[in-house]
């Protein structure tokens, strides 16, 4: 049935009810448990006294977020401050010289901040990923930039490489990895474009620039070359009408969630609980489950203001970047399952959808499914953990494609369309809710730890079964029609429908609308 299918409006606001009634029931719990454990032994190595003015103290257990903002804030400003100066001031005087400006800050920026033999490091895999590109073959390029990027994850490659980097302060390491790491994939991306391309070859001038983006460097998101060579290049730079109001309204909005998470921290400690086990073992159901669910909504929240602080600076810029990667509250398919659209769009254009094709055939959907991930697995870095969440996103991805095709043929297809459209509705989200509880799960692996994975999925299905799972599942079934009214009317306005077209004389619709 279509996406379009809709309740009864009193049914929508009893969803709508309920949900928010066990989302203040869950936040309850959690806020209890933290204020009476804040003193616990176990807590002092990451709960730690914050700002004065809450008389509390704060979770500091995320160190990518304290390095964002808080101990590098001021470094990192300076540096994109610096660059939307200087990029400004190029617009202004000499715009089609400005990916060459964009080009000549971020060399400068990476050669201060992390010495010449750094920036000689990088430039060699440029080199070298540029001239495999000269060959115009587009598996040697992948393999070629698939064992480069493996030189970043083993040893002892990996310990030679790091010792180019000078100074010991603190974030050398996390600079390194990450401009190494998105440096490969780009070089990845102008290679195989470059294959593509049937007149010639692009300059390697151009590789440079892409590659020394400053905003995009050392963090990504990743936008694949194709998109940022027409972007950077092209000779018109006027704005549409409210953009530069919409880049400021978004900036502010990035601040306020900012502060919005520091003091949720000072409240509600989510990122320390999970690593204390023996606590955990002695929380309600509610408490963990929404622990879980939580702990996946701060790292969107994470991925999503870091992505829009960098995505800001790019709009100022007059590029368009990836978006911000979609709230894990919106994903009830695995389809539509990643934290970063860069490197989705990435991996799509040059595996998943080169692979797969239309994405209707099994086997070829597994085997671009397999080489999807295991380009993923590289890229996080092999081992257990990894390993086990691209197995269950993998088979989630593959099992979502075998009901389709099951549930097309018969009797199921009879079946449905027996249905009425709202009917199928409710069937549906009754089964996008055991598959959301899929995607929490397999995601927790990942952020957080394999014990806590598993203490979650035995608590809600074996511990706490039947009361627990059955209320859960009921809760997660009302958001999912919540979610499925938000993309039902977005598919009405994206997608109205016509109108009905007026009777003819007789009484009856005109051929033309009979033939539509």
């Amino acid at each position: 049935m279509g996406v379009k299918a809709a309740l009864p409006k009193y049914e929508i606001y009893f969803y709508n009810v309920v949900l928010c009634l066990a989302m203040c029931w869950a936040t309850s719990w959690i806020f209890e448990v933290s204020s009476s454990n804040a003193n616990r032994k176990t807590f002092k190595t990451s709960v730690k006294p914050g700002w004065h003015y809450f008389g509390r103290k704060m979770d500091r257990a995320d160190f990518e977020w304290m390095m964002w903002f808080s101990t590098f804030r001021d470094h990192i400003l300076f540096a994109l401050s610096g660059h939307v100066l200087f990029a400004k001031i190029c617009s202004m005087l000499a715009p089609q010289y400005r990916s060459l400006v964009y080009m000549v800050y971020g060399l400068l920026a990476v050669w201060t901040s992390m010495g010449w033999t750094y920036v000689t490091l990088i430039l060699s895999h440029c080199i070298l990923l540029y001239s495999i590109s000269l060959v115009k073959i587009r598996w040697l390029c992948f393999v070629t930039g698939l064992c480069t990027l493996s030189m970043f994850k083993c040893e002892p490659f990996l310990s030679w490489q790091a010792g180019f980097v000078e100074g010991d302060f603190e974030l050398r390491h996390v600079l390194f990895y990450g401009g190494c790491g998105f440096t490969i994939m780009r070089c990845m991306s102008f290679a195989l474009e470059n294959c593509e391309r049937k007149d010639g070859n692009y300059n390697i001038l151009e590789l440079l620039k892409y590659n020394f983006y400053l905003p995009f460097f050392y963090f990504g998101p990743i936008m694949t070359f194709d998109k940022f060579y027409v972007q950077v290049n092209k000779s018109d730079l006027t704005r549409k009408e409210w953009e530069m109001w919409n880049i400021r309204v978004e900036g502010l909005i990035q601040l306020g969630v900012i502060i919005v998470v520091d003091i949720l921290f000072h409240f509600m400690y989510i990122l320390t609980i999970p690593t204390d086990i023996k606590l955990m073992k002695h929380l309600s159901d509610w408490a963990l489950v929404g622990l879980a669910y939580f702990n996946l909504v701060y790292d969107w929240v994470k991925a999503a203001v870091m992505f829009g602080v960098i995505n800001t600076v790019a709009r100022l810029d007059h590029l368009d970047p990836p978006k911000p990667p979609k709230c894990i509250t919106m994903l009830y398919v695995f389809a539509e399952t990643h934290f970063d659209r860069g490197i989705n769009d990435w991996l799509c254009k040059y595996v998943y959808d080169h692979l797969g094709g239309k994405h209707n055939d099994v086997v070829e959907e597994l085997v671009a499914t397999l080489c999807t991930f295991g380009v993923t697995i590289l890229w996080l870095g092999p081992c257990q953990v990894v390993l086990v969440w691209a197995f269950f996103n993998c088979f989630g991805l593959n099992f979502e494609l075998w009901t389709a095709k099951l549930s097309s043929r018969e009797p199921f297809a009879s079946f449905e369309i027996a249905l009425t459209e709202a009917m199928s509705r409710r069937i549906r989200a009754v089964f996008n809710t055991f598959n959301f509880w899929c995607i929490v799960l397999y995601n927790v692996l990942a952020l957080n730890s394999l014990d806590f994975a598993k203490l979650v999925a035995k608590r809600l299905l074996l511990k706490g079964f039947p009361i627990t799972t059955i209320i859960v599942m009921f809760v997660t079934y009302c958001l999912i029609q919540v979610i499925k009214e938000r993309e039902r009317r977005q598919a009405m306005i994206d997608d109205p429908d016509p109108p009905a077209s007026p009777p003819n004389e007789e009484g009856k619709l005109s051929i033309d609308a009979v033939e539509k």
